[in-house]
């Protein structure tokens, strides 16, 4: 049964001086047999879905996406293929990370990516051990290599404020702050299979532990400020492997809750008094492999509905 907080019709459906507030898409990417990317509403009703070739066999498949300025997305169709789709569902972008700028014959995994403003992509190259940034061509424009000691294994990277990369490491179990040069300006060792960091607002690192059960916020000093670890407080909610991040205007936090079963919730709102606003909970299209995921905001909302009912025009 789905899950959703009588809040929810405060958040989506209240009003601003007297204008209707635009409503929240979900943009999902799942894997594990599901193969699919599709966007919902806030009810979880599917308004747009495309399937996907899925992962190579016997890997996870789609740990990363994102929603484009231009309403296209961009995912990652197995381990080393990205690709940018029109809600159309044509291709208009392919990179191949296994035979481009040097990986030919080498072992690489792609699990995080990030199209910058200047039209560039940012890609995190496991195996190989890099993060590379190349133009709409394919052409490698900068590149450094990730840290040594295991820590060439990366699940997510996402940008801070300053432009530096947070990188995470699953084994040690580290993330990562590199500089555009490559240098490690800030570290947290975790000690478990990280997933996915952010820089909040107010400076701290939010981080999902992955395998750890866990989010934990931290200051740039290390110190332990917030956690839920295990189960949300005044919850059922179960922490399974936590992935994506994300954090609204209002302070609020979006928890990406993968692997957690068919009775807790892929994703939920949580504010930093703990109280969960929001939950996304659609097991059926989902499935137990909802890794990557973005929560759109009101003008991303709006551009796709737009861009949807000119489809169904043409």
């Amino acid at each position: 049964m789905k899950r959703l907080v009588a809040i929810l019709m405060l958040l989506f459906l209240g009003t601003i001086a007297g204008t209707a507030q635009a409503e929240r898409l979900v943009l999902v990417g799942a894997s594990y047999g599901k193969n699919v990317l599709a966007i919902c509403d806030t009810e979880g009703n599917v308004i747009w879905q495309q399937e996907t070739s899925g992962p190579d066999k016997g890997h996870a498949g789609h740990h990363d996406l994102q929603f484009l300025p231009n309403g296209n997305i961009l995912f990652h169709d197995t381990w080393t293929t990205l690709k940018e789709i029109t809600l159309g569902g044509e291709v208009v972008w392919t990179y191949d990370a296994a035979n481009s700028n040097g990986n030919t014959g080498k072992k690489v995994h792609v699990h995080s990516f990030k199209r910058l403003p200047n039209g560039n992509t940012v890609i995190v190259e496991s195996g190989v051990g890099r993060i590379i940034e190349v133009n709409p061509d394919g052409g490698l424009v900068h590149s450094f290599p990730l840290r040594k000691g295991g820590t060439r294994a990366t699940r997510l990277m996402r940008m801070t404020p300053e432009g530096n990369f947070l990188v995470c490491s699953e084994n040690p179990g580290v993330v990562l702050e590199y500089t555009r040069s490559g240098e490690v300006v800030w570290e947290y060792p975790i000690g478990t299979r990280v997933y996915g960091a952010i820089r909040l607002e107010n400076g701290n690192t939010l981080i999902a532990s992955g395998g750890g059960n866990s989010v934990i916020e931290v200051t740039p000093a290390g110190k332990k400020v917030w956690a839920i670890e295990k189960q949300v407080p005044a919850t059922d909610i179960q922490l399974q492997w936590t992935t994506c991040l994300q954090e609204l205007p209002n302070g609020n936090r979006l928890i990406g809750n993968c692997h957690a079963g068919e009775n807790n919730p892929q994703i939920f709102e949580i504010t930093p008094d703990k109280e969960v606003v929001w939950e996304f909970d659609e097991f059926p299209l989902v499935g137990n492999g909802l890794a990557c995921w973005d929560v759109l905001n009101d003008s991303q909302s709006e551009r796709v509905r737009k861009q949807l009912n000119r489809l169904q025009e043409d």
